[in-house]
């Protein structure tokens, strides 16, 4: 049985991981009969959002971790417990949250940084040779870490997010919604989810995809 972390950003789409995205990759490492284990940073999120309305909300604030925990049915460990020997494998799910809390992508694009947790994280699995598997806004994170290692990536097809990835080195790959791009070389897949999708059906093709191909590198 293969062990796959699943690393949170928050709950919800403004401001966390997107719900749709992160409960789909459950699920479908669920049918494949892998073991899960739920990470997420334990700090404050970059600012928090009223879904109903889309607005911001001032003064109010959130902790990752604590909101990561609603979408892992309170089953989770601090991301800075999370340690690359533990697990085979590791999916970051989409959502705004990935590119404000994990990373700083939404803010400063091709000239962002990465949560040194979860940078550190990742560049344990990258040299134990460990697959990674990267949704929706989530792939700027392997740009941003493995973007001088030439890794191949997609977001779907929006040109100014791919001119950013490209920026910082990556190689930006067009993919439709239904599909994942897969980069043996480096082992990182990544597809577009709700880059593209309008129906939840179209997300969960391409991520349904990009669990298989992260546990056959596994």
């Amino acid at each position: 049985m293969k062990t796959a972390a699943v690393i949170l950003s928050g709950c919800g789409v403004y401001d966390g991981s997107e719900i749709h995205e992160a409960t789909l990759t459950l699920a479908a490492l669920d049918r494949a009969n892998a073991k899960v284990l739920c990470a997420a940073p334990d700090i404050p999120q970059a600012r928090v959002v009223n879904h109903l309305t889309g607005q911001p909300v001032e003064g109010e604030q959130r902790n990752a971790l604590l909101e990561a925990a609603r979408i892992a049915r309170g089953n989770i460990i601090p991301l800075s417990e999370l340690k690359e020997e533990a697990v085979d494998a590791a999916i970051l799910p989409g959502g705004f949250g990935a590119a404000i809390n994990l990373c700083n992508f939404a803010e400063a694009g091709e000239n962002c940084t990465v949560l040194p947790e979860l940078e550190n994280f990742l560049r344990a699995m990258h040299a134990a040779d460990k697959p990674l598997g990267f949704i929706c806004i989530a792939p700027t994170i392997a740009a941003r870490v493995f973007g001088p290692q030439g890794v191949e990536v997609t977001i779907g097809n929006d040109p100014e997010t791919a001119a950013k990835i490209e920026a910082m080195g990556a190689k930006h790959i067009h993919c439709t919604v239904h599909n994942a791009i897969v980069d043996r070389r480096h082992k990182i897949v990544s597809t577009p989810a709700y880059m593209l999708a309008k129906r939840i059906a179209e997300a969960e093709a391409g991520i349904q995809k990009l669990v298989q191909h992260v546990l056959e590198l596994a």
